[in-house]
This record gives structure tokens, sequence and C-alpha cells, in this order.
């Protein structure tokens, strides 16, 4: 009977150990990518909203490129359940429980 027991014991013991670890994983941080604090763009637009990660001269019209100073991210549900609502961290959508995407913002000064 005590064998018994402590058989149970060593793997209810095991089982939640294996769960506890399970959810740990899940939660871990993601590598998080590098996301440059400034880009550069050319002033005229020639390519769109196209940035460069370098200073240098528009390949089009030969303009320097413009530092555009800050670059926001925001997160939003690719099914758009909240219309364009966006989150500042990533995750998961309230709604459909979908990952969230990223997408950036430019802002200029």
């Amino acid at each position: 009977m005590r064998t018994i027991r402590f058989l149970l014991a060593a793997l209810m013991a095991l089982t939640l150990s294996t769960g506890a670890y399970a959810q740990k994983s899940k939660t871990r941080s993601k590598t998080k990518k590098h996301v440059p604090a400034a880009a550069y763009q050319c002033p005229m637009k020639c390519e769109g909203e196209k940035t460069y990660a370098k200073a240098g001269k528009c390949p089009e019209c030969r303009m320097a490129l413009a530092k555009v100073k800050k670059i926001a991210v925001a997160y939003q549900c690719p099914m758009k359940c909240e219309g364009e609502k966006s989150y500042t961290t990533d995750g998961r959508c309230p709604v459909c429980n979908m990952n969230l995407t990223r997408a950036e913002t430019k802002k200029k000064g």
C-alpha cells in the first residue's frame, strides 16, 4: 500500500512539474527585433514612404535624405476585429485571440 501511495505521489509531482515548466516556456520573452531609433527618408517622397537605415542620397533625385526622428511601433489585429485600434505591445487580440501584427507609423519631428 505504501508503495502505491509513493508511486502515485511521484507521478503527481512529475505531472505538476511538467505542466509548470510548459507554462513557463510559453511565457518566456521572445527575442525582440532591433528597431532603429531613427530612419532616413527622401524629403521629396520620390519613393513614397520608403525609409533607409543610413543617411545618404535619394537614389531617384539625389537629394540628401532627411532624418525621420521617431518610429512609433503599434500592434494591430490582422482581422481588424476592433477596427483600427492599436496596442503598444505585442500579444493577442482580445476579441479573436489571434497574434497581433506589427504596424509601424512614422512621426516627424
